[in-house]
């Protein structure tokens, strides 16, 4: 178990103005910022942070969503961090979130679904990785 995981605010809550409201979420849940930058994906970009969804018919829609505007990326610290981070964000469809969760709030849709929140300790330090180069000093 780690205490680190990787979240995105995807470009839906970027470009609706939840920036701010979210990762003031995340600290009032106990996380720690420990990186964090605001970037515009390429295409192609998002097509390697996503390349583990290539052969699902989504993927493309999934690159161009996530390439379609600014980003902001950040690796979190808490105890337990991945799975507590995702109760915080909630379920991916926002219908099904619990009430008071990052996507109960703040998503539209399952697709535009505000925020990214790693799934393992793994893919947290490989997401993690991707945006930020000197991830192993956290």
């Amino acid at each position: 178990m780690s205490n680190i995981t990787f979240t995105m605010i995807k470009p839906d809550a970027v470009a609706n103005g939840h920036t701010g409201k979210i990762i003031d979420h995340v600290i009032n849940a106990g996380y720690k910022i420990k990186a964090m930058k605001y970037l515009w994906l390429t295409k192609e970009q998002a097509g390697q942070f996503y390349a583990v969804h290539i052969e699902r018919p989504f993927y493309n829609d999934l690159v161009s969503f996530m390439s379609s505007g600014p980003i902001v990326a950040a690796v979190l610290e808490k105890a337990n961090a991945v799975a507590d981070f995702r109760i915080v964000i909630g379920a991916t469809d926002p219908q099904k979130a619990d009430a008071g969760t990052i996507r109960q709030l703040y998503a539209k849709s399952i697709d535009a679904n505000a925020v990214h929140g790693s799934d393992s300790d793994e893919n947290a330090a490989i997401e993690s990785s991707f945006f930020f180069n000197s991830f192993e000093r956290f």
